[in-house]
């Protein structure tokens, strides 16, 4: 028996409409946008006999330089430069939907008011706004403090037709040129997103288009209507551009005192178009809410298919329309899916291979097939406690953290679903889980294969325990592109480099592997060294300076760079935290920094830069790279010679380990460190001991709402060195840098065969 733990949803795949707009000359080479007016004629004839009006094709008649072909057959109009003419500055722009003048298809606007922005408004901005592209909420008074996360804009009069005016030229004047439709609703009016959205991609957006509930006017003599404002109202971009140039003659000769009225008459005195219920055979629905109405209890066809629902008097009632309109879509999801699936079954008796060619579940993807013996997926082998495949190559290792929540959802949901297709006959308690295995399938998704011992209840109350096999899948549901804001490689990076009294014997390979990728390649990096003195070296420094040959190799390196200045600073303290020396960094730099904090053993190299520029996005994310730490020679060759092959080969790669427990390592920018030390501020005041005990990493993770982005690092390399654990650090702390030691010595092979040799050189 076969379950399936989660259901995909399908929907009608709706073709792309690509609109171009076309200039003087379409040419399939080399297209250029320029600033300022041209004189070039621009030619119509494209060839064939057909020419270009107003964005249409248009057949010419015979006779007039057509050949009466009705295949069109485009000709390729090359671009040239005019050496006679002054040379035009090139304008392209940052992104392609520009250049071809591509829109979005929708912007919501909610009219609100000062009274009930922080209630209604910030129903209708947690219910629906989420579900549209973009959504402002327009107001007459600015309110003392805005709703966080709500795109408020205040007009300055709370007059409801002032309102109404400011808001369609604002619409106007900011977005007329990079929507196809305006949807306007008021505050007091829950609207089911995914249908308006559905409505709108169905219109021609090419057409003038006031479209709403209609309502007749006060008197009701004429036959024009207008779109009643609690259910909310289309209008095309065609029609605010007409209305446009007639807002002001509306706002001094129209008197109303609704706005919609206001708005309606407007359009209909000066464009001559009425309200419409339906076009194009899409009809806009509505429902009207009546007095202590239950939406739970709410089942006619007119409530579940409306797109708005008016008056919504309360935010209570706000969310419990949601939860009730979420739940009839859900429903009637599930109720096409099983129809998806019957007409699949249907059609693959048809196929060649019968209905053995309908693959488990039906509409999913069919299992990933390997080529070669390389492709083929593992399968994990799991217990309700334990997993058998671990990320540090032991064989079994403890369930736990998301794992082990994802291993009890799945037990939970197979005797679920057991008990739905079972009941009443047969009634199913779970025992233990004997066998589990899963594998990632990135062509379908999450596999899982559980046999499970189960009791079964009878109707009568009879018992037995058995045994049973299910499989269930997760399948990937729609890639979804994050957007992340724009980054560029040419920032500059402030490596920053704390050293010890007992680290200084390695600046010297740091500082020559920064001189070749950085110094030589002239990379936009520069390296400020940060000498740490223990209270004994510092009262001696004087006398003796225990960093006085590393300031020496610092001038060495001026000296033969006559521009490059390498600073440092110079700290006492008995405990070099992390938090500690990143608070004297910090204020000694501008807040728009990007810092790269680096250990001496860290190989500075120009790919590690760039990706630290590409990982660390101000006020967005920071960056912790987890190194690659070669193993101890003495233990990995022994009698042997290591390979000459350099650091960043894939064939070193072999002999060593990404090291998990070191945070040492970050990119991150000043400003986005400032303010994660700010909300840390008042938990110092209560432990002084504080920054001694964490370290960036949990600054970022504890006070911060960044994404702390931890990825493996191929570029950054270090040699093998046994580090110095300061036990003044915290436990966790201390810890990690134990266990960096314990595991960088080598592989479990290179010890076992260590173990060997030594156990066979006892023996003899």
């Amino acid at each position: 028996m076969r379950l399936s733990s989660f259901l995909a949803v399908f929907r009608p795949a709706l073709p792309l409409i690509l609109g171009l707009s076309l200039g003087c000359s379409l040419s399939l080479l080399m297209v250029s946008w320029t600033q300022g007016e041209t004189d070039e004629a621009c030619g119509d004839e494209l060839g064939n006999g057909r020419l270009i009006h107003s964005g249409h094709i248009r057949d010419v008649p015979d006779g007039q330089g057509g050949d009466g072909n009705e295949d069109f057959q485009p000709r390729i109009v090359p671009y040239h430069k005019d050496p006679n003419k002054p040379h035009k500055k090139v304008l392209r722009t940052r992104y392609i939907h520009t250049e071809l003048g591509i829109r979005e298809r929708l912007l919501v606007g909610i009219l609100s008011s000062r009274a009930t922005l922080n209630t209604l408004g910030v129903a209708v901005n947690k219910t629906v706004a989420h579900r549209f592209h973009r959504t402002f909420f327009f107001t007459g008074l600015r309110s003392t403090k805005a709703p966080h996360g709500m795109a408020v804009v205040a007009h300055g009069d709370d007059r409801p037709v002032w309102l109404m005016y400011e808001t369609i030229r604002h619409l106007h004047q900011h977005h007329g040129n990079e929507y196809d439709w305006f949807y306007l609703a008021q505050d007091d009016t829950y609207t089911q997103a995914e249908r308006v959205i559905e409505l709108v991609n169905h219109l021609s957006a090419g057409q003038d288009m006031y479209m709403g509930r209609a309502e007749e006017f006060i008197g009701g003599e004429e036959r024009a209507r207008y779109c009643h404002g609690g259910y909310g109202y289309l209008l095309s971009r065609s029609l605010l551009a007409r209305l446009q140039p007639h807002l002001d003659s509306c706002r001094n000769d129209i008197l109303s005192v609704r706005p919609d009225e206001w708005l309606g008459r407007c359009i209909i005195d000066y464009l001559g178009l009425s309200c419409v219920e339906k076009h194009q055979e899409m009809t806009y629905r509505y429902f009207e809410l009546q007095k202590n109405v239950d939406p739970e209890r709410e089942d006619g066809a007119q409530f579940k298919n409306a797109f708005t629902v008016h008056p919504v008097s309360e935010p209570a009632l706000m969310y419990r329309l949601h939860k009730r309109y979420n739940q009839i879509e859900l429903d009637w999801t599930y109720t096409q899916i099983q129809q998806l699936q019957n007409q699949i079954n249907n059609i693959s008796e048809l196929t060649p291979e019968g209905i053995a060619g309908a693959t488990w579940p039906i509409g999913i993807n069919p299992p990933f097939r390997p080529k070669t013996r390389f492709e083929v997926i593992n399968w994990e082998y799991f217990t309700e406690e334990h997993i058998y495949s671990c990320a540090d190559s032991s064989p079994k290792c403890e369930l736990r953290g998301a794992d082990r929540a994802d291993v009890n959802s799945v037990l939970e949901t197979a005797v679920g679903r057991l008990n739905e297709r079972y009941q009443p006959q047969l009634r199913f308690r779970k025992r233990r889980l004997l066998n589990g295995y899963r594998r990632f399938d990135p062509t379908r998704g999450m596999e899982y294969v559980l046999d499970l011992a189960l009791e079964a209840f009878t109707q009568k109350g009879h018992s037995q325990v058995i045994a049973k096999r299910v499989s269930l899948l997760k399948p990937l549901s729609a890639v979804e592109i994050i957007p992340m804001p724009y980054v560029t490689e040419a920032t500059r990076v402030q490596v920053i480099l704390p050293v010890t009294a007992h680290d200084q014997d390695f600046v010297g390979n740091f500082l020559d592997m920064y001189v070749m990728n950085a110094l030589d390649t002239h990379d936009n990096a520069l390296l400020t060294f940060l000498f740490v003195y223990d209270p004994f070296d510092a009262q001696r420094v004087s006398q003796t300076d225990v960093f006085a040959g590393v300031k020496a190799m610092i001038g060495e390196v001026e000296k033969r760079y006559g521009d490059v200045k390498i600073p440092w600073i110079s700290v006492k303290t008995e405990v070099p935290s992390q938090v500690k020396l990143m608070d004297i960094i910090s204020k000694k730099h501008p807040v728009d920094t990007l810092f790269f904090l680096a250990s001496v053993w860290t190989e500075v190299n120009a790919d590690f830069l760039n990706r630290c520029r590409m990982n660390a996005i101000s006020n967005w994310q920071v960056f912790f790279p987890i190194h690659f730490q070669e193993y101890s020679p003495a233990l990995v060759y022994r009698d042997q010679q290591p390979s000459a092959a350099s650091s960043f080969a894939s064939e070193s790669l072999r002999d060593g380990h990404f090291d998990r427990h070191v945070f040492e390592e970050a990119c991150f920018y000043n400003a986005d460190y400032m303010a994660a030390r700010t909300k840390m501020a008042a938990d110092i005041l209560d432990n002084d001991e504080l920054l001694e005990s964490m370290d960036v990493y949990e600054i970022f993770v504890r006070y911060s709402g960044l994404h702390v982005f931890r990825a493996v690092e191929p570029a950054l390399v270090q040699k093998y060195v046994h580090r110095e654990c300061n036990p003044r650090f915290s436990e966790d702390i201390y810890h990690r840098c134990v266990l960096s030691n314990l595991e960088g010595l080598a592989s479990r092979s290179h010890l076992a065969m260590a173990l060997f040799e030594q156990e066979q050189a006892n023996s003899t």
